[in-house]
């Protein structure tokens, strides 16, 4: 790390980003990473690829955030004329889409923190560790690192975001006793756990709601001798619910939480794609899973993936799939 610190002892024009559909790890270390950085007096902009969901979206530096897809010559302008890039939260810059094509060809030193497994080689320095509980959880030992005593309540909120989220509210077990002393340290420097709670999980809109309730009483089903549950949202399900960005945001929580299941998931149907949401508890790795079927991947119990298929063929791929890993399921 010597390197990236000697590199940050004077000032550079730098650019932060993170994964598509960013959610609260992407977005809560991005802009730790940002309103530190900025007390250093470096020229920092986070860029996005995508718009993200608006209960994330009151955390200080939220209103700078470039978003590619809306912004792309002034995404470009600032990706060009970078000295550091910081890749937050993404092993590979596939998962960037179009932006990644830009900052492969950046000459910029690339910067990867990231907690996901088998990071593709694409960055000049590195701070990796699956192990990790959040991307936010590395950021905060970055700042360690450099200067604690810069951590404000700003900061302390955008990390606790990020910790909170992709730990399940704490519940999954990447949960350390680590984690709670970093969460810890954040309280004491402000941060409010039940107003930041409440802003994540209690702004729900009614139409949110209606979506949940209609995807656990009418489209959720058990397959894989019970150990395997699966919800399938199509295009006409979220219009008829007026989805908005982040509506979906822990639904196959709900469908894993079943007692036996040992596997879920969330298959939604886009305008571009089939994407597949997958969530395991125990031994079952839903990364490998992914890997091997769905172009995907991420953490053993937690992975993503999707298909440029019909939905028809995408679902039917997903059961073939199941029907194979049945024995793994039923552990």
């Amino acid at each position: 790390m010597k390197k990236l610190f000697d590199l940050l002892s004077v000032k550079q024009n730098i650019v932060i980003t993170t994964h598509v559909n960013p959610d609260g790890d992407a977005i809560g270390s991005s802009l730790a990473l940002y309103n530190f950085l900025i007390k250093y007096d470096h020229n920092v902009n986070v860029i996005v690829p995508n718009p993200y969901p608006n209960f994330l979206t009151w955390m200080k530096g939220n209103d700078d955030v470039v978003i590619y897809s809306n912004e792309k010559e002034n995404a470009r302008f600032l990706v060009n004329n970078s000295s550091i890039i910081f890749c937050l939260d993404f092993n590979n810059l596939s998962r960037i889409n179009e932006l990644g094509e830009l900052i492969n060809l950046s000459k910029s030193v690339k910067v990867l923190i990231d907690h996901h497994l088998d990071p593709v080689k694409f960055y000049d320095i590195a701070y990796h560790n699956s192990n990790a509980s959040a991307t936010a959880e590395l950021i905060y030992e970055l700042i360690e690192m450099i200067n604690i005593d810069f951590l404000d309540k700003d900061i302390a909120e955008c990390l606790y975001t990020g910790i909170l989220t992709d730990t399940g509210s704490f519940k999954f077990p990447s949960t350390s006793s680590k984690v709670h002393r970093i969460v810890a340290d954040l309280i004491d420097r402000g941060v409010d756990s039940s107003n930041v709670n409440g802003l994540i999980y209690d702004t729900n809109s009614l139409n949110r709601l209606k979506l949940i309730g209609f995807s656990l009483s009418k489209k959720l089903k058990l397959i894989g001798n019970n150990k395997a549950a699966f919800i399938v949202l199509t295009r006409d399900d979220l219009l008829k619910f007026k989805f908005e960005k982040g509506d979906t945001e822990g639904l196959v929580n709900y469908a894993l939480s079943i007692m036996g299941v040992n596997m879920a998931t969330l298959i939604v149907e886009t305008r571009e794609k089939i994407k597949f949401s997958f969530r395991s508890i125990g031994n079952f790795s839903v990364n490998d899973f992914a890997k091997q079927n769905f172009n995907g991947g991420g953490h053993k119990n937690a992975a993503g993936g999707s298909l440029e298929d019909k939905l028809s063929l995408a679902l039917e791929k997903f059961l073939i799939a199941i029907s194979k890993n049945e024995k793994l399921l039923n552990y």
